[in-house]
């Protein structure tokens, strides 16, 4: 089933969600790479494991880009009018990011139609990483 236009989706439809591939030491050396972010907690074993750890997670913000690229993927930037996440878990090496988003509100700003989404990032368990809302411009 098709996702609605924007301007058509009502509390409680869903957008399409977002599967990523596991996340590999490869995935962390290029968005550490990429990111300037080379906190050895994220890339090297050892500094993991010296520091109570069995291994080295992903970013934060590599699991927080993939949320924005759930929404923006869907709405475009041009519409990303606010974004606000929480992290609520370790996203491990191996983990395979699943990102969803559902309408929760919809609303006039200044004459703008804004839809609320209730976000969220979840590895195959379905452990909770990433809690979070976004408003978009609807049209």
């Amino acid at each position: 089933m098709a996702t609605p236009a924007l301007q058509d989706m009502q509390v409680g439809d869903s957008i399409p969600a977002l599967q990523l591939p596991a996340i590999s030491r490869t995935t962390l050396a290029l968005y550490a790479g990429a990111s300037g972010d080379h906190n050895p907690i994220h890339i090297d074993i050892d500094f993991a494991r010296s520091a109570g750890l069995d291994d080295v997670f992903a970013h934060g913000m590599l699991s927080a880009a993939y949320v924005g690229r759930l929404v923006t993927d869907w709405a475009g930037q041009q519409r990303l009018r606010r974004l606000h996440l929480r992290f609520t878990g370790i996203t491990r090496v191996h983990d395979a990011p699943l990102c969803t988003g559902r309408v929760v509100e919809r609303f006039t700003h200044d004459g703008e139609l804004r839809l609320r989404l209730q976000l969220q990032c979840v590895n195959q368990k379905g452990d909770v990483k990433i809690l979070g809302e976004a408003v978009v411009a609807a049209l």
